[in-house]
C-alpha cells in the first residue's frame, strides 16, 4: 500500500506542477495579448493598493453582504490559502505513517487552528453546496443565479475541496491514534470522534490506512491542479488565484468599485485627440484582443458566481443581458481565439490579415474559426455578443456593486458600444433622433435654446442668468445647472421650479446659465458616441470656467493666475446624470468643479433650520433610488433624511433598495430607445414599489421621475393602481411641507451644521 500511494502522489505530483507552470505561463501570454492601459493608470498608489487588496479578501468586504455565503466563502478561502502544511505533513505520511511536520507539529496553537480552519473549511463548502442545490436553475430557472453557469466546473472544485477537508480530519484522527492519544485533548478538540473511531486498530491496519488517506488527499489535490491546468478559461477555481491581481489592479487604488466616471478612449494605450487622431488609433472594441490586458484579466477572473445578473435589471426582465453571461463569453471567446493571436493572427481595421498563411499553418482548425466570428453579432451571423445583449444595458452598476472580483462590467460594454457607433453607425435607430438633437440644438428633444428659460417665467420670483442678470458667479453661492430635462421636460420642471423656490425662500443665492447651458452629454458617451460627448463637454467647460470668472488662453486653457480653487466653483444640481457627469468626467475635459445633488442641499438647509418642514403630508411614501445618484456616487442618505423630517410621512422601503436598488430602465441612452424585449424595467420597478400600497412614490430624478411616473399612470388606467397615487420628487415634498404661513428664512444659521459634501 504504501509503495502504491508513493508512487501515484508522486507522478501526479510531478504532472500536476508542470501543467501548472505551463497554465501560468499561457495566462502571462495571454494577458499580453490585450492593449496597454494609460500610464499609472492600474498601478498608482501601490502601498493603497495593497491596503485595498487585503481589506477586500480578509474582510471580504464584497461576499459578505450577502450573508451566510459571505461568511462560508470566507472559512473556505481562508482554508485553500492557510491549509497547504496539511499537505506538507500528507507528503511526509507517504514514508512515515507518524510523521510529523518539524517546528509545528505538535505545537498547540497551531494544532488547534488546523482543527478550526479545518472543520469551517468543510461546513463552510457544504453551505456553499447546500446553497448552490437550493438555486438550481432547474428549480429556479431565469431566477436562479447560477444560470448559464458551467455547471460540472463548479461541482468539481466543490467536491474536490469536500474531498480534501474530509482527508484532512480523517488523517488528524489517524494521527491521534497512532500517537495514542489519551482521553480529550485541545489539540484534537474537533477530530477526537475519529481518534475514538480508530483507538483499537492494530499499528500496521493505522498505518496504511494513513498511506491511503494521505494519497487520496495528495491525489485530489494534484487532479485539481491537472484539471484546471488544461481548463484555463475555468473561472470557479482560476479565480482564487487571479482575484487577487485583478483587485490590485483595479480602476480606484482606494477600493471605489468602477463607477461614476467612465474612462476616456484610448488606442495603445494612449487618450485619442479626437481633433486630430492618429492613423492607427483603434475607436473602440471590435475584437476582442482591442480590450486592455486588464479586460483580459476580468474576463478570466469571472467566477460565474452569477450575484451580478442576480442584480441584472435586463436579465431581470426577460432580456437576453447577463453580465455574467456576457464576461464568460468574452472570456470563451478570447481563450479560443489566443492560440490564433499568439501566432500572429489578427485583422487590420479594414479586414485584412496580418498574419501569412505559414504563420498560421500549426494553429488549430477551432482557434481560426474562432478568429472568424464577428465580436458583435446575431446567432446566425456566429457573433460572440449578440446586438440586443449590447443594447439592453443600462448601465446601473449594479453588475460592478455586486461582483466579489472587482470586474468592470460596463467599461467594457461601452467599448463594444463605442466602435459600433462610431466606426459602424449600428444603434438602436430611436438613439439616432437623440443624437442628431445633441449636436444642432445641444438637448435631447431638440428645442430651441430659449425654452431653457420658460420655466423661470412660471415662478414668482427672480431666477439671476449669468451674463444677464449677474456679470459672473462671484455674486452668488450656486450654480444651479438645471439640465436639460429639468429646463424642457414638463415633469422635471416640477423639480426644478419646487427646488428653486426652496433655494429662494432659505434665502441662498443661486444663478443659472439659461441658454448657455447644454447637454452635458451623459446619454452620447453611454450611447458610445464619445466625440459628441467630448464636444458638448469641451463647450460646457468653456462656459462653465468663464461663468466663474476664470480666462483661457488661446487653446482654450485655464490661465493660471486666473484659476480659482476648486471650493470656489460650487454647483447644484437636480440631475443624478448631470451630477456625475459634471464631478467624475469634467475633469477629464479640464473642468474641476464642487458639484452637489440638490437633496444633500436641501438637507443641510433643513438641518441649519434655513427650512423647516411643518405642514403634514400624510401617507405612506416609499423612494426609489436612482442609480446614478446612489451607486453611482454613493448618495443614499439625504433623501431619506429629508423625507423623515416631513411629518406624516411613513417611509417603506422597497425590498430592492440602496446598493441593491433597482434600475427605472432609463440609463445608458436607453431613455432615448424603445424597449421591445421581455417585461418594461419601468414596469417591474412600479410594480415593486406598488406592493407596499404606498399613496407616493418618491425619487430624485428626473429622468427616474419621467419613468415612474409613465408606469404609474399606465397602470391607474388599467385599474391596477389606485388614483391618488403620486410620484414627486424630494424636492417638491419637501416644499409642499414648507409652504406654510412660517417664515424659516429667518431663522439663524447653526454653526454645527457641516456644510454639504460634494461628489467626489
Amino acid at each position: 500500500m504504501q509503495l502504491v500511494a508513493i508512487i501515484v502522489s508522486l507522478v501526479l505530483t510531478v504532472v500536476g506542477v508542470a501543467l501548472l507552470a505551463r497554465a501560468i505561463g499561457q495566462f502571462v501570454r495571454y494577458f499580453r495579448l490585450g492593449q496597454p492601459v494609460p500610464a499609472g493608470s492600474r498601478t498608482d498608489n501601490p502601498y493603497q493598493r495593497s491596503v485595498t487588496l487585503v481589506k477586500e479578501f480578509l474582510g471580504h468586504t464584497r461576499m459578505n453582504r450577502w450573508g451566510i455565503v459571505g461568511i462560508a466563502h470566507w472559512f473556505v478561502a481562508i482554508g485553500f490559502l492557510t491549509l497547504p502544511p496539511t499537505l506538507a505533513q500528507a507528503y511526509g505520511q507517504l514514508f512515515q505513517a507518524d510523521w510529523t511536520l518539524p517546528v509545528l507539529g505538535g505545537f498547540l496553537p497551531f494544532e488547534m487552528y488546523i482543527e478550526f480552519i479545518g472543520a469551517m473549511t468543510v461546513i463552510g463548502i457544504v453551505v456553499l453546496m447546500v446553497i448552490r442545490l437550493l438555486s438550481l436553475p432547474s428549480k429556479a430557472g431565469r431566477k436562479s443565479r447560477f444560470a448559464g453557469s458551467t455547471a460540472w466546473q463548479a461541482y468539481f472544485v466543490e467536491y474536490v475541496i469536500l474531498t480534501i477537508g474530509l482527508a484532512i480530519y480523517v488523517l488528524r484522527g489517524l494521527e491521534g491514534a497512532l500517537h495514542h492519544v489519551d482521553g480529550y485533548q485541545a489539540s484534537y478538540f474537533a477530530s477526537y470522534p475519529l481518534v475514538l473511531a480508530f483507538d483499537g486498530l492494530s499499528t500496521a491496519t493505522l498505518q496504511n490506512l494513513v498511506y491511503l488517506v494521505a494519497m487520496i488527499k495528495i491525489s485530489t489535490s494534484f487532479i485539481w491542479m491537472i484539471v484546471v491546468s488544461l481548463n484555463t478559461h475555468m473561472g470557479v477555481a482560476w479565480h482564487r488565484f487571479l482575484a487577487f491581481p485583478n483587485i490590485w489592479f483595479k480602476r480606484n487604488a482606494t477600493g471605489e468599485t468602477a463607477l461614476g466616471a467612465l474612462q476616456p478612449m484610448t488606442s495603445g494605450g494612449k487618450p485619442i485627440d479626437f481633433s486630430d487622431p492618429g492613423e492607427d488609433d483603434v475607436f473602440g472594441v471590435s475584437q476582442v484582443e482591442h480590450f486592455s490586458w486588464k479586460g483580459l484579466l476580468d474576463f478570466s477572473t469571472c467566477t460565474e458566481c452569477g450575484r451580478c445578473q442576480s442584480q441584472c435589471p435586463a436579465w431581470n426582465t426577460g432580456k437576453p443581458l447577463s453580465p455574467k453571461l456576457l464576461i464568460m463569453s468574452l472570456r470563451d471567446h478570447a481563450h479560443a481565439k489566443a492560440p490564433y493571436l499568439l501566432a500572429g493572427g489578427g485583422k487590420t481595421m479594414e479586414g485584412e490579415e496580418k498574419a501569412s498563411a505559414e504563420q498560421l499553418k500549426d494553429v488549430p482548425a477551432s482557434a481560426l474559426a474562432e478568429a472568424e466570428r464577428p465580436l458583435i453579432g446575431t446567432a446566425e451571423e456566429g457573433g460572440v455578443i449578440d446586438p440586443d445583449v449590447l443594447w439592453s444595458c443600462t448601465t446601473c452598476g449594479a453588475c460592478v456593486e455586486q461582483c466579489p472580483v472587482d470586474i468592470e462590467h460596463i467599461d467594457h460594454i461601452v467599448d463594444m458600444r463605442r466602435y459600433q457607433v462610431m466606426i459602424e453607425s449600428s444603434f438602436p435607430s430611436e438613439a439616432g433622433t437623440m443624437l442628431k438633437n445633441l449636436e444642432k440644438k445641444g438637448n435631447p428633444w431638440g428645442l430651441a435654446k430659449k425654452q431653457r428659460l420658460q420655466w423661470t417665467k412660471e415662478v414668482d420670483f427672480e431666477v439671476p442668468i449669468v451674463g444677464k442678470d449677474i456679470e459672473d458667479l462671484s455674486e452668488v453661492e450656486y450654480l444651479y445647472w438645471v439640465g436639460c430635462a429639468g429646463a424642457l421636460e414638463d415633469r422635471a420642471k416640477k423639480t426644478t421650479k419646487a427646488f428653486a423656490e426652496l433655494l429662494h425662500i432659505a434665502g441662498v443665492k443661486f444663478a443659472i446659465l439659461g441658454g448657455d447651458e447644454k447637454c452635458t452629454g451623459d446619454s452620447a458617451r453611454r450611447l458610445g458616441n464619445e466625440p459628441l460627448f467630448q464636444e458638448l463637454g469641451m463647450e460646457n467647460v468653456a462656459t462653465l470656467n468663464a461663468a466663474f470668472g476664470e480666462e483661457t488662453d488661446d487653446e482654450g486653457n485655464v490661465t493660471p493666475e486666473s484659476r480659482k480653487p476648486k471650493s470656489a466653483k460650487k454647483i447644484v444640481a437636480t440631475c443624478p446624470h448631470c451630477l456625475n457627469t459634471l464631478a467624475n468626467e469634467y475633469p477629464q475635459l479640464g473642468g474641476d468643479y464642487e458639484v452637489i445633488h440638490h437633496t444633500q442641499l436641501l438637507q443641510h438647509l433643513v438641518d441649519e433650520g434655513k427650512l423647516v418642514p411643518v405642514t403634514p403630508v400624510e401617507g405612506i411614501i416609499t423612494y426609489h433610488d436612482p442609480c446614478y445618484l446612489g451607486r453611482h456616487n454613493r448618495i443614499y442618505t439625504p433623501p431619506r433624511e429629508i423625507i423623515g423630517k416631513v411629518p406624516g410621512l411613513r417611509n417603506e422601503e422597497m425590498h430592492r433598495h440602496k446598493e441593491r436598488g433597482f434600475c427605472c430602465g432609463a440609463g445608458g441612452a436607453r431613455m432615448w430607445m424603445e424597449e421591445r424585449i421581455g417585461k418594461r424595467i419601468n414596469e417591474e420597478r412600479v410594480d415593486e414599489a406598488l406592493s407596499l400600497d404606498p399613496d407616493i412614490v418618491s425619487t430624485a430624478c428626473p429622468f427616474c421621475l419621467v419613468m415612474l411616473t409613465d408606469s404609474v399612470n399606465g397602470k391607474k388606467n388599467d385599474g391596477k393602481a389606485k388614483e391618488s397615487v403620486q410620484v414627486v420628487d424630494v424636492a417638491q415634498l419637501l416644499l409642499d411641507s414648507v409652504k406654510t404661513p412660517a417664515d424659516p428664512a429667518g431663522e439663524e444659521k447653526s454653526e454645527s451644521e457641516p456644510e454639504p459634501e460634494p461628489v467626489k
